[in-house]
């Protein structure tokens, strides 16, 4: 127990944690929003359910918060795909089953 108070204990005063969201917290979060991965791209979350990813090429899908995850399918497939959410401030992780981490930021 000290080792863990020590270890708490030395993390920068600034340093915020990573917060798991629940499924109304998906929602909340992702409606209407746009999530910014790197200079060349962005997704938007629309709260009718649509997203859309744009990098070197346009995807059109559709989105759901489920169970306390993100889901999405992106057609011609019909397999919803869903991952867990963390946000830290404005950072927001999309982790997948095999722990594969997909990070960018919530633009306003």
């Amino acid at each position: 127990m000290r080792h863990m108070v020590l270890a708490l204990a030395l993390l920068p005063s600034g340093a915020a944690a990573w917060e798991r969201l629940d499924t109304d917290r998906i929602t909340e979060v992702l409606n209407d929003t746009t999530v910014q991965y790197d200079a060349h791209t962005v997704q938007h979350f629309r709260s009718d359910g649509s997203t859309d990813y744009i990098t070197e090429r346009y995807s059109a899908g559709r989105w759901a918060a489920r169970e306390n995850r993100y889901c999405s399918v992106w057609p011609p497939s019909d397999l919803w795909t869903c991952y867990d959410v963390d946000v830290r401030g404005a950072q927001i992780r999309f982790i997948s089953d095999d722990g594969s981490i997909s990070e960018g930021t919530l633009q306003e």
